[in-house]
């Protein structure tokens, strides 16, 4: 049986627009672009199905409307991620 390739799409939202695809791979580009995300702190999702939609629009262009809804929900989880996050710090530094 032959393995699943990994495959990564990140995406950028600029308040703009639609979200656009910044970079997309398979294989070694993807586990490198995980590697930089995480190194970077920069949240991740794993999604097979949206990342396999993802990796069909061109580099540097905005989401296509039908996938909105699915970027829309995993933007409001980052946000959330972040806001939690930044309570978190403020209150460990106010102790």
């Amino acid at each position: 049986m032959k393995e699943k390739k990994e495959k990564a799409a990140a995406l950028v939202y600029d308040q703009t627009g639609a979200p656009r695809i910044v970079a997309k791979g398979a294989g070694e580009v993807a586990k490198k672009m995980i590697e930089a995300a995480e190194a970077e702190g920069i949240p991740i999702q794993k999604n097979e199905v949206l990342v396999e939609a993802l990796m069909q629009v061109e580099l540097t262009k905005e989401i296509p409307p039908q996938l909105y809804r699915a970027v829309a929900e995993i933007l409001a989880f980052i946000y959330r991620l972040e806001k939690t996050k930044s309570r978190a710090s403020t209150v460990s530094t106010h102790k």
